[in-house]
């Protein structure tokens, strides 16, 4: 999916490659520690049958998105926020989450020459020169060019812009923390050596990082933006123009039909894509509600699950063994997680500010909150091998930097209410009061969800009971998914205390875009010197050295479980049933052609 990371969270967990989502959450799964009986999944359906011609030139795919929520319908990568717009809009890229990605990678997310452009790292120049293909257009037939290259970065660091992108990494571009504070018009770390209209980029900067070698890095922005369509547009006013909302134009596969406002997308191939052919006529991706999605696969209303799309434990148990499908999958590029609200984000400042006043400033009430949580059990109950207890902020999908002997937070009551204790969370009656011997109410936020998750949801508030603290829904019950997220990404809010909500993570580790002093996506506003100096550290030239930057983000897992300021709930696979007359079908990340691969073997489905 794009260039910076984040993805909301409405997370889900697609292969944003290159942008964080928000994303709904996922319900719990699997087993006590980090050992569990996790289901084994192959990454693509291996389908021998022979294409029908008829059908998939004349045929329709139809994807479902589950959510109980209508989709934004922001269509720029740049600006979009939640992982539903991601999958909505995805045939637009070559893989699912890439829309009008610049870069072809391997299995494990390093950049590779081959896709739009390609991307050249000279250390001692300090510089990263991205250049565009030949016949690289976009789908109203508009050349891409070195400024749809940069344009991106101005979106991303514009003082007026909507965009959730930007993180003090980019900063290491010459220039462009002065376009950001308002104080030049134009980025000058970006040269043109065959001029703007041209096929060259070449970005300096102040310092090289390793994962820059990798798609979905905090430097390098993974997509292209349609300058010469949208330049008349203020940036301030982009997410809500016609050229992203109504007609947009895309650089991959397939070009869009059709946009049923929150609802559905539909899509036919892209004359003007300088990949492999798309075979499919026509593409249709609709939003079906959580608590219909097994029944549509069972009665065979779509072809396949859009990949990243949220799927619980309990649809795992239900589809797993349905007539005609494939189940597909890969460890999920997403995690959940609790949140607890610590500060504020100073709008003149542009930063994150720790408020030790606040409610949840603590960091002894923090852990204990998180020990009363029966996790493992609630997994082990919902999650059927798909999902399972998380032990770090760092999924195992990136195993070289996973600290698999994190232990997390396990059930361990005793110990929380030690911790109360010695903070001086004095029971008064039923319930706990804070240390000054007022009322301690502490207001708890989720999404809306499956009755799976709703019951999840009132484990944690009897869990915490259990300890004397007084928890409740923070408007009285599970909040609509955008109010949601909504109300987290305010500057300052009181609304909500603590929080359960998911990541969908760019296709590269390092955390900054989410847990930087900078970010925006920051939105329980934690800062501390050594967070920031961790996550300055895994990009240090110290870093080069691959043994030494997986110490660093071991040090760094360890560090966020003990402020417990962001604490993990569940892994999970991405997975996806896939009906038996899908071709193709292969959600590897070395698999660049995810969209231009499929076909049919039949008219009608299995």
């Amino acid at each position: 999916m794009q260039g910076s990371k984040v993805r909301k969270v409405a997370v889900t967990a697609a292969a944003v490659l290159a942008a964080v989502t928000l994303a709904a959450c996922s319900s719990s799964s699997s087993s006590s520690s980090t050992k569990t009986t996790q289901v084994s999944l192959k990454t693509a359906y291996n389908n021998t049958g022979k294409t029908d011609s008829s059908a998939t030139t004349n045929g329709t795919l139809k994807v479902a998105e589950p959510n109980d929520s209508p989709f934004e319908g922001i269509s720029d990568p740049v600006l979009s926020t939640n992982q539903e717009d991601a999958d909505v809009f995805s045939p637009s890229g070559g893989q699912p989450g890439n829309q009008d990605g610049l870069f072809n990678t391997n299995k494990d997310y390093k950049i590779i020459n081959g896709g739009l452009a390609n991307l050249k790292l000279d250390r001692k120049a300090k510089t990263a020169t991205i250049t565009i293909r030949k016949n690289a257009k976009w789908s109203n037939g508009m050349p891409v060019t070195a400024k749809d290259v940069e344009y991106a970065y101005e979106v991303i660091a514009n003082p007026n812009t909507t965009s959730q992108q930007y993180s003090s990494d980019f900063n290491a571009i010459k220039g462009l923390a002065a376009y950001h504070n308002g104080k030049a018009k134009t980025i000058s770390g970006f040269s043109y050596p065959d001029g703007q209209t041209g096929r060259v980029a070449v970005i300096h900067f102040s310092r090289m990082a390793p994962s820059m070698q990798y798609s979905g890095n905090s430097f390098i922005w993974g997509t292209v933006e349609p300058y010469e369509y949208i330049k008349n547009v203020p940036i301030s006013k982009l997410a809500s123009s016609d050229q992203v909302r109504k007609n947009p134009i895309f650089t991959g596969p397939y070009k869009l039909d059709k946009v049923v406002e929150g609802e559905s997308t539909s899509w036919s191939p892209n004359k003007y894509y300088w990949g492999k052919k798309p075979q499919i006529k026509h593409i249709v991706i609709s939003v079906v509600s959580d608590s219909n999605i097994d029944k549509a696969i069972q009665s065979k209303k779509y072809d396949f699950v859009i990949p990243g799309g949220v799927l619980h434990g309990t649809d795992y148990k239900e589809l797993k063994n349905t007539k005609g499908y494939q189940i597909v999958g890969k460890p999920a590029l997403s995690y959940g997680y609790f949140g607890f609200n610590v500060g504020y984000y100073d709008t003149k400042t542009q930063k994150n500010v720790m408020d030790k006043n606040s409610k949840m400033a603590n960091v002894k009430l923090r852990q204990a909150m998180m020990y009363a949580l029966n996790l493992d059990q609630l997994n082990k109950k919902f999650g059927n091998g798909v999902t399972w207890r998380a032990n770090t902020l760092i999924p195992p999908i990136f195993s070289k930097y996973y600290d698999k002997s994190a232990k997390g937070y396990q059930l361990n009551i005793k110990k929380a209410n030690q911790l109360l204790d010695e903070a001086g969370y004095k029971k008064k009656g039923k319930w706990r009061v804070q240390p000054n011997g007022k009322k301690l109410t502490i207001y708890f936020g989720a999404m809306q969800g499956t009755s799976t998750q709703e019951a999840e949801y009132q484990d944690y508030l009897q869990q915490w009971h259990k300890i004397g603290l007084h928890v409740v829904f923070a408007t009285g019950k599970p909040m609509e998914m955008n109010s949601f997220y909504d109300t987290l990404q305010k500057t300052k809010q009181n609304k909500i205390d603590v929080y359960d909500a998911s990541w969908g993570l760019s296709s590269e580790p390092t955390p900054t875009a989410i847990y930087g002093e900078t970010a925006t996506y920051n939105m329980g506003h934690f800062v501390s010197k050594e967070n920031t100096k961790l996550m300055n550290e895994m990009n240090s030239s110290k870093s080069w050295n691959s043994a030494y930057r997986v110490k660093i983000f071991k040090q760094w897992q360890q560090y966020m479980n003990k402020q417990a300021a962001y604490a993990p709930d569940n892994f999970s696979y991405d997975w996806e049933p896939v009906n038996k007359r899908v071709k193709g079908f292969d959600v590897s990340p070395a698999n660049n052609e995810f969209w231009s691969n499929l076909s049919l073997t039949s008219s009608s489905m299995k």
